[in-house]
């Protein structure tokens, strides 16, 4: 009996692993912690409120949509609290707490579940809230000081005081052709590196956000080649075309350390389900999203392109895996004896 047993031959896939998607959402979510850490340090409690308002929004809009479609609960896989956690890391402290409920009910609804729930959505729905949100442009763009926003109410609308400075983000100091560490409220590469600048709450510090990286990376919940892909091309883009006089080196040091860039690469255009299968296509995938984001923040009105070169790669995936996936063994070989038996 124990014989037939070991014999006894189950359906593909015969690989088994304990890990399953509430593990790897939950190593992503530990993750996140680490920008989160440093978005309260910089930013205050509201950052942490507006993580809380985002995350809990996003699991009520699921559990109220699979239970009136009279579908299996799937809250438990804990994808929901990641996309809560992305979309409040993509908006400014000051973004008031009704926006984040509308980008979490265009997350969750409109985005993923309305596509059939997790892993058939074709774009990240994190960032396809924050495309969407764009449409209150003067509510969601509006950054202050670090530190000094420590001072910003946990869930009321903010009013610019003395006490709360607005100021402008290194992106968009160097579309205007200034350079981030000159005049007023200087931002050097160290200030950015850390994260003692204005931005979104989550993607200010890249140094943590590389830790997060190396985190994942060693937990094998993602593979660096889409990262190291993305960021190479925008490190390669901007140092060889700098613009406004500023030294090769610099303008790609602030090209990688400023926006969302850190971010988008690592948390982002990892995304299993709107990312690409196979190795070269991960390399091709990073690639186009940094090339698209240089051509956005060189030519575009908009000084940060992370969010739409994503998406738009995210349309791209079915091209790319269909045009990178492995050729079955011997298919060439036989096919040619095909043709020549004709």
């Amino acid at each position: 009996m124990e014989l037939q047993k070991q014999l006894r031959v189950a359906p593909s896939p015969h690989l088994k692993t304990e890990d399953g998607t509430r593990s790897i959402m939950l190593d992503v979510i530990i993750a996140l912690c680490f920008p989160l850490v440093m978005a309260v340090y910089f930013f205050g409690w509201r950052a942490l409120t507006m993580t809380l308002v985002s995350v809990c929004s996003c699991i009520a809009f699921e559990w109220l949509y699979r239970r009136f479609t009279k579908k299996s609960s799937t809250i438990g896989d804990l994808s929901a609290v990641v996309t809560g956690m992305l979309l409040a890391f993509n908006l400014p402290v000051t973004t008031p707490m009704w926006i984040l409920v509308i980008g979490a009910f265009f997350a969750i609804v409109i985005v993923k579940q309305l596509y059939g729930g997790l892993g058939k959505n074709f774009m990240n729905p994190a960032l396809a809230a924050r495309a969407f949100l764009i449409s209150w442009p003067a509510l969601i763009t509006v950054w202050v000081k670090p530190l000094a926003a420590k001072a910003l109410p946990l869930f009321g609308n903010v009013v610019p005081s003395p006490d709360v400075i607005v100021t402008a983000t290194p992106l968009a100091k160097m579309k205007a052709g200034i350079l981030p560490a000159a005049g007023e409220f200087s931002v050097t590469l160290r200030d950015a590196f850390i994260g003692n600048c204005a931005g979104c709450i989550g993607e200010v510090s890249a140094v943590v956000i590389l830790a997060a990286a190396i985190y994942l990376i060693v937990r094998k919940v993602i593979r660096p080649h889409v990262p190291v892909a993305y960021l190479g091309t925008v490190a390669v883009l901007t140092f060889l075309f700098p613009m406004h006089g500023i030294d090769n080196l610099t303008w790609m040091a602030y090209n990688l350390f400023s926006g969302g860039l850190m971010l988008g690469a690592v948390f982002m255009a990892t995304d299993y389900a709107t990312s690409p299968v196979t190795p070269m296509g991960k390399i091709v995938f990073g690639i186009g999203c940094g090339a698209i984001t240089v051509l956005i923040r060189y030519f575009g009105s908009y000084a940060e392109g992370v969010s739409y070169s994503i998406l738009i790669m995210n349309t791209m995936v079915w091209l790319l895996d269909k045009s990178f996936r492995p050729r079955r063994f011997g298919v060439k070989r036989f096919a040619k004896k095909a043709k020549e038996a004709k």
